[in-house]
This record gives structure tokens, sequence and C-alpha cells, in this order.
């Protein structure tokens, strides 16, 4: 990993000497020299004689000779700027993934960004950035972040983590509108200042543009300052798996087991609070089948007693596999009405819920057909946007949904987003020395490949 900040580096250092020298090529100095063998530790050459199906979880680049001679000698002419003439063969040179340790949180080296300003920022919390001072990163420890968001990173997240071996995040311009818009509806001096604020938002856009990573960053500055976040960061998890049962009562259809992870998930973080807010409603809950056991004999339905709490309804529940759906349904009624502290609902993969769901039911005796996440109840009381709740719904293009329409049932028509790509000043510091796992195969990166076998 790292090539391109180890290249950069080397070119660099490189470039001076030659500077300095009276013509003629120059060697690397020995500082470069050390710092490409110290390289190293973070990609070792497969070792001889495996079988190709051995090296399924490596990665691969791919590397051209010009002299069709994978020798250390000839890597080192061609990085050095000489070189011979004549097309080579591409060779496959396969490099075990780094098992070593993430990187110090800090590294003075990496801490230059583009007009020479700080390329990170020293903070706990997103509420302190102004628009002045994005595209800066923030290099929380993974351990924090799992702490702030304990039902889960995005996958995208956790994939960039690994690629660039720190577990930081830029906070962009894109960012820091979402985070503003939602900031001027429960802050007065600010909403009185500006009235546009959208308590309903849809993040569509490109592919790996960063709406499940924004997502994920706008949780963490809700909960820091105190918010009640639902978050939902695998939002197709509620349509795959598990058990689905017809609710006779509303005809839709109940999934417990994932009822009653939602509700794990929600209390992870939340339970503290959750303990201070009081039920208002204590209207029976419906039970149903349970997950394998099918519905509880002699009792339809469960109340929950005075005085009780949010707390203690999630624990019912969890407690009870017959009441996790009614209970899910029920705590999206409850949240609607908490006052005391702000609420917000986050949904990735929000676009897995337009779409049909895993389960299928009998059609006729040879055939079945698929169930719409719309008739799953927990989707069904979740998805609406049409109310006065503050919801963000963030699109997945990894749940091979398809393109949808425009307008979406049951979501106002303003609702929608587009998230964008970087922009210029955003992609001059994210192709920082450090920070980019190289995605192109480009000439440089086979000449860092060449040096470092």
């Amino acid at each position: 990993m790292l090539l391109r900040s180890l290249l950069r580096r080397a070119t660099a250092a490189s470039t001076a000497v030659a500077a300095g020298g009276v013509g003629g090529r120059s060697d690397p100095p020995a500082a470069v020299a050390s710092l490409l063998i110290a390289s190293r530790s973070y990609a070792k050459p497969k070792g001889g004689g495996k079988p190709a199906g051995a090296t399924a979880n490596r990665g691969k680049v791919r590397a051209k000779d010009p002299r069709g001679v994978a020798s250390e000698e000839g890597a080192a002419g061609e990085f050095e700027g000489g070189g011979g003439a004549g097309g080579g063969e591409d060779l496959d040179v396969e490099f075990e993934l780094p098992t070593d340790p993430l990187p110090p949180t800090y590294d003075p080296a990496l801490d230059v960004g583009p007009g020479g300003r700080p390329l990170f920022a020293f903070t706990d919390t997103f509420a302190s950035f102004s628009h002045r001072d994005a595209n800066a990163y923030v290099d929380f420890t993974l351990d924090e972040w799992k702490a702030m968001l304990p039902e889960g990173l995005p996958a995208g997240m956790m994939k960039e983590f690994q690629e660039t071996r720190r577990c930081a995040v830029m906070v962009r311009e894109s960012f820091l509108d979402l985070r503003d818009n939602f900031r001027r509806i429960v802050d007065p001096a600010i909403a009185a200042k500006r009235k546009d604020a959208k308590r309903q938002i849809v993040l569509d856009g490109p592919r790996s543009c960063g709406k499940s990573i924004a997502l994920a960053m706008l949780v963490h500055w809700a909960r820091t300052e105190g918010w009640l976040v639902f978050y939902v960061p695998q939002g197709k998890d509620w349509t795959h798996g598990g058990f689905f049962y017809r609710n006779t009562y509303n005809d839709l259809f109940d999934t417990p087991i994932q009822a009653a992870k939602i509700l794990q998930d929600f209390l992870k973080y939340n339970e503290t609070l959750l303990q201070q807010l009081p039920c208002q409603i204590f209207e029976p809950i419906p039970l149903g089948e349970g997950a394998g056991v099918g519905m509880m004999k002699g009792a339809d339905t469960v109340e929950m007693p005075e005085g009780s709490t949010l707390y203690d309804l999630i624990q019912t529940g969890i407690t009870h596999s017959h009441a996790s759906v009614g209970v899910v349904v029920r705590l999206r009624k409850e949240l609607s009405l908490v006052k005391d502290v702000p609420v917000l609902f986050a949904i990735d993969q929000y676009n897995s819920w337009f779409t049909f769901s895993e389960f299928q039911e009998p059609v006729t005796v040879r055939s079945c057909g698929p169930i719409h996440a719309k008739e799953l109840t927990m989707v069904n009381a979740y998805r609406p946007m049409l109310h006065n709740d503050m919801m963000v719904g963030a699109f997945s293009h990894s749940t091979a949904v398809g393109k949808l329409r425009q307008d979406l049932p049951d979501v106002p028509s303003d609702a929608r987003v587009m998230f964008p790509r970087y922009t210029v000043n955003e992609a001059e510091t994210f192709l920082i020395p450090g920070l980019l796992l190289p995605k192109k195969r480009t000439i440089e990166f086979q000449q860092a490949v060449q040096v470092l076998k």
C-alpha cells in the first residue's frame, strides 16, 4: 500500500539531487533507498509455487518489464530513468494484502495538504467545521468509529479504511451542506436566518460518490450533539434473509429475525437516552408469529404498563419474539412523539425498499411470486417520508436495485438531492501522498511495483 506516496517522495528527492548536480544521471539518495526498502512491510511478494486458487484473498497488480525480464536490476534501472526499448510481456505480480497493524493515527510526514496547509484536522466532532475548513481529513481510530456507530459501518467506508490503511474521512462541502440543513431545523438562531431547510432528504448520485460515508458522518455528528438517531447501515437486510410470515391483522409480512436485530442495534448506542424517554402510546401491541415457533397460544396482544420507557418497550421486543415486529412498528410511532431531543432517521441502502424483496409466496401449485418490499410490515412503517420527522435515505448502487423513477411513492417530490463526485479541490486533497491506493495501473505505479520487488 501507499505506493504512490513512496513514489512521489522518492521522485521529489531524486529531482532535488539532479538539480544540484552537473548533468548525467544521479542515483537515488540513501534516504530514498531506505524508504523503498522499508515499504516492504506494506506488500510482500507471493511465495513461489502456489496454485492460483490459493490467492483468492490477495490483491493483484499488473506490471510491465520493458525488457520482459523481471529482475531487480532492470526494475531499478527503469525507475532511475534509464531503460531499454522494445515491448515486453505483462507480468502478473501478486501481493499479499497487508496484515500488519494500522500506522499511528497521526503521521507528521503526511500532514501536508494542497497549498501547504495541514491535511488533518484535530477534532473529535464534525460540529466545529465551517465551510472554509472543508477539504481536510479527520482521522478517528477504528474503535472510535465503532463506538459511535455500533450498528455497523458502511462497506465502502471499511474498504477505504483498509486500502488507505487509516480510518480518515474527508470533510467535504457536500457533507457540510447536509449537516447544516438539519442544524438549521433544530437551532432557532440559524433557522431564523434561513428557512429553506428540508426535513426529508434522499441522497442520490453516481456510484461510489460518498453517499454512505456522508450519511455515516451525519450520524456521527448528530450523536455527538446529543440527538437520538435511528441508524440503519444495511437497509437491504430488512428485505433479505430469515423467516417471514403473513400477518393476519394487516395482511403484510412479518420478519421477526430482522426485527430483533434492529431493536438490539438501536439499543447499543442509545440505551442511556432511551431509559429517560417515557412511552406515550399504551394501546395493545399485536403479536405475530415468533421466529420458528409459530403463534403464541392464549394471547394475541401485549400491553406496556404505565410508566414504561422506550427502553422497556425495546426490551419487550427483544425478549419476546412474537412481539418483535409489533414493537419495531410501535417504536416508529413513539419516536415521532419525542420532543425532548431531536430525532433523526438515517437509512442507508434506502433504494432497496422500493423494489422486490428476496421473499416469495405461492401463487399456484407450481409457482411462486416475489414479495415487494412495501409488503413487509417494518419497511411499510419506516419507508414513507410524508411526515414532519427528520429523515435521510441514501441510495446504494451496490445493492443492484437498478434505476428508480424520479417520483418515488410516499416521498416528497423535492426530497431527492444529487450528491456530487469530488470537486477539483477535493480531488487535489484526495490525491495527497499516503492517502490514496492507486486505482489505475499507471506507468509510475508499474515502476514502483518493480522497485518494491
